[in-house]
């Protein structure tokens, strides 16, 4: 199965989100124009909602070029060793098992690859992508080491300096925040949005915690945008509940106001004659 869109109408946070709660596994490929007009692509390989490699080419070749460059392997032993990793390993696990790589090499590897790569896609204006479950995803492409779709949204999110095109995304000043995590976060936040999360009690509107926190309403949108992006809490429209609160209390209060104000002809419809009371005693003196 293939999934086939582009940016401007399918958000990369909406797509990480996607990709990362369906736990998917497949290629997605990213075609875009550079600001000089350049074609470019990028490939984010993904195993069960987890980032696992990005490259820019589809030669299996990019990690291991990275390895040579860095002058940690020669070409003529990686090659060997390459032959000899199993094929469902990635060849960076691999050659950490057998000593050639260490560590703290795996992640410098993974950051320049995967990191850094990935907080780039944020920035893209406009892109064409495709998902494609039934690709195969070359293990020498892989370090062993992974981050979820999620965690690559509020990472790239945090770099993003140009927010116009997410600008009909964010939620409304107006609006609360309510957590839809309960307990214990599965991510870390940083500063503003663990306050931002801590005031996500469904009452807080976005302006006020803009004042609490004296930050700008844009700065607390781009958080509560983050936050929602990750599922960590959900848009609640104040308004609506503001509503509903004073409909619930004209239905209990309209009825005693209308009770004891005996003297409205306006509000109590018309006045009851003298005759019909009489009527009224007189049947309930006869009946009893």
């Amino acid at each position: 199965m293939a999934i086939t869109s582009c940016l401007s109408e399918f958000s990369l946070p909406e797509l990480f989100q996607f990709l990362d709660q369906g736990s998917k596994t497949g290629l997605l490929t990213l075609r875009f124009l550079t600001e000089n007009q350049e074609k470019r692509v990028r490939h984010v390989l993904l195993h069960q909602g987890r980032i696992v490699a990005v490259t820019n080419r589809l030669d299996h070749q990019c990690l291991l070029a990275m390895i040579v460059q860095r002058g940690w392997i020669s070409p003529e032993v990686l090659r060997e060793q390459v032959n000899r990793c199993p094929a469902n390993i990635p060849i960076g696990l691999y050659l950490k098992t057998q000593s050639f790589l260490q560590p703290e090499q795996l992640r410098l590897l993974f950051h320049a690859q995967v990191l850094r790569q990935v907080c780039g896609l944020f920035r893209l204006r406009e892109a064409r992508f495709k998902f494609d479950t039934k690709a195969t995803l070359p293990t020498t492409e892989m370090t062993g080491l992974s981050l979820s779709a999620t965690e690559a949204t509020l990472m790239g999110l945090r770099v993003l300096r140009d927010w116009v095109l997410l600008a009909n995304k964010l939620p409304e000043p107006t609006s609360a925040l309510s957590r839809v995590v309960i307990g214990k976060r599965h991510l870390r936040l940083d500063s503003v949005e663990g306050q931002v999360w801590q005031r996500s009690n469904g009452s807080i509107s976005l302006n006020t915690m803009a004042t609490q926190l004296k930050q700008p309403i844009e700065i607390i949108q781009q958080t509560a945008f983050r936050l929602i992006s990750v599922g960590l809490v959900q848009e609640v429209p104040m308004m609506t509940a503001a509503s509903r609160s004073k409909a619930m209390a004209e239905d209990v209060l309209e009825p005693v106001a209308a009770g004891t104000n005996h003297g409205s002809k306006e509000e109590n419809g018309s006045e009851v004659s003298p005759s019909f009371m009489q009527n009224l005693l007189g049947f309930l003196r006869s009946s009893k």
